[in-house]
């Protein structure tokens, strides 16, 4: 196993993160089994949150289905695996709070929960199933107008007047 995955292994162990995952693994009657790099695969998880086919809590990934199909989805693993490092990066179980308003800032912009979630975009959308999404179309005006703002803004002053009658 590479440094860093130990690395992570231990700073999820000490924040809690991956006991939490252990724990609702628990509460969701999975099963736990060893996985690659340090993680530990909950298979079978039954709970009916999240409705996510799979999810990540520390060094846990939790998953409906069983261990084998999981680790053959290599680009669904490889997913979850970056959400384990970014549960040592955001020290633990801090990263919930951060995750849901990422993801509730996402769903005002967008209308999907993780489209523009930054936690979503670093683990990679595709891999995890998500797809790209346009702004919607009162945020995208107002994307426009913000825009042109600044760029008029950025503009000597002198050429903001060329072209301007005056009165």
């Amino acid at each position: 196993m590479r440094a860093s995955y130990r690395v992570r292994v231990v700073v999820n162990l000490v924040n809690g993160s991956t006991l939490a995952g252990i724990l609702v693994a628990a509460a969701g009657r999975a099963r736990l089994a060893r996985a690659a790099d340090g993680l530990l695969i909950a298979e079978r998880y039954k709970l009916p949150l999240p409705p996510a086919p799979a999810f990540c809590l520390g060094n846990v990934i939790l998953t409906r289905g069983d261990r084998d199909a999981f680790v053959r989805a290599e680009a669904l693993a490889a997913h979850e695996a970056r959400h384990a490092t970014q549960f040592a990066w955001c020290a633990g179980l801090v990263m919930l709070p951060l995750y849901f308003g990422a993801a509730g800032a996402s769903w005002l912009l967008t209308g999907d929960f993780g489209a523009c979630n930054v936690f979503e975009r670093r683990a990679g959308l595709a891999d995890g199933g998500y797809a790209d999404r346009p702004l919607r179309p009162a945020v995208a005006r107002w994307q426009a107008v913000l825009l042109r703002r600044r760029a008029d803004r950025r503009r000597p002053v002198a050429a903001r007047w060329q072209g301007r009658r005056r009165a």
